[in-house]
């Protein structure tokens, strides 16, 4: 087992996660991040909260941890004075005003906060279904037959819509049947296969924390990790919560390898299985990663044209490096596909990992 992080690590970590998120168009979170670094090194209450913190904080996201705690405290309304202060009812806030009341609140909010901290963080980003849309009706074009989707690592659930989604880019769009719209900065060319029309005749998908929006308290949780100055954001990510509640979504708790073995097993003896993850594969162990490729793979090789299977997710570009693929930035999100029988494989696209903008491959 690696050693703890030390206290020059852990604050290097939220240093970072501040260029991300002014990177990913949140001034607020790009702020809150940099004085939470500068608090550790002074020793206030941040610095409490993270110390002895035994494990990666980049890859335990640490400091949207603590970020998301300050937001769900200001949605309760229970941090009544740093709820004043914050985007969502101060339209000119500034951090000078801001950061001290937050220190008050996780000074005297110690247990409460390190309670919140205890769980990672879950967005269930509800635009990165506009990154999948593309290898989705590249499915339905080429294979005119009930789509049965497996999703891995869902969280919420949300993405599980998709098809019920509108989207709407400067150069396409395409309607959907809910209130949930997607927009995004598109810079290449449209989606092919615009016209087709998903059929898809189940849903199933598994997390190993999976929220259920129908409660409240779990829904707002949700919600907190949303970054409070981003009101298309956190609007969207309510009509989404909407849309699951009415269509009735379910996420079985499950660890993604067994729970992917028995779907696999146990899929239709017709149609198009899907199976769908983004931004979900930095999280499990290498070995599970490795597991969840080879049954993939294993379940291909049996595929027919009546019952054909496809892979497709939205991972970071790191997971798509190799010999033959030099081109693809590690920093990119790249949207994959690949389908059996055949074994052929696209990428489709690549954009950040709130999909803030789509560019070509």
């Amino acid at each position: 087992m690696p050693p703890p992080p030390t206290e020059e690590e852990i604050v290097d970590h939220f240093r970072e996660q501040a260029v991300f998120c002014g990177g990913l168009g949140s001034p607020f979170m790009e702020q809150l991040c940099a004085v939470m670094a500068n608090d550790i090194e002074a020793g206030g209450p941040v610095a409490a909260l993270v110390a002895g913190w035994p494990t990666n904080p980049r890859r335990d996201a640490l400091s949207l941890r603590i970020a998301g705690y300050l937001h769900h405290s200001v949605l309760t309304g229970a941090a009544k004075d740093l709820a004043a202060a914050y985007p969502a009812r101060d339209k000119t806030w500034t951090m000078a005003g801001i950061w001290p009341l937050a220190q008050c609140w996780l000074s005297a909010t110690p247990s409460e906060a390190r309670v919140f901290l205890k769980s990672p963080p879950q967005t269930n980003e509800v635009r990165r279904s506009v990154a999948l849309l593309p290898g989705f009706l590249k499915l339905a074009a080429r294979f005119p037959m009930p789509m049965h989707l497996l999703e891995l690592g869902a969280s919420a659930g949300l993405n599980q819509n998709w098809d019920r989604f509108s989207y709407r880019t400067a150069s396409w769009s395409l309607p959907g049947t809910s209130g949930v719209e997607i927009q995004t900065d598109w810079k290449t060319q449209p989606p092919e296969h615009l016209e087709a029309r998903p059929q898809v005749a189940s849903r199933a998908a598994c997390d190993q924390n999976p929220i259920d929006v129908s409660n409240p308290d779990t829904a707002l949780r949700l919600k907190s990790y949303v970054w409070p100055d981003q009101p298309e954001r956190l609007a969207r990510i309510d009509a989404a919560m909407a849309l699951a509640r009415e269509t009735g979504v379910k996420v079985d708790k499950a660890d993604a390898a067994d729970w992917l073995k028995a779907k696999l097993a146990a899929r239709p003896a017709t149609g198009l299985t899907v199976i769908c993850h983004s931004v979900f594969l930095q999280y499990p162990p290498a070995d599970v990663r490795r597991a969840l490729l080879d049954m993939t793979e294993a379940a291909g090789a049996e595929a027919t044209p009546a019952r054909p299977l496809a892979w497709l997710c939205f991972e970071p570009g790191a997971f798509f490096q190799g010999p033959d693929q030099t081109g693809i930035d590690p920093n990119d999100f790249i949207t994959y596909l690949k389908v059996w029988p055949g074994g052929e494989e696209h990428r489709l696209l690549r954009s950040d990992g709130h999909v803030t903008r789509v560019s070509a491959t």
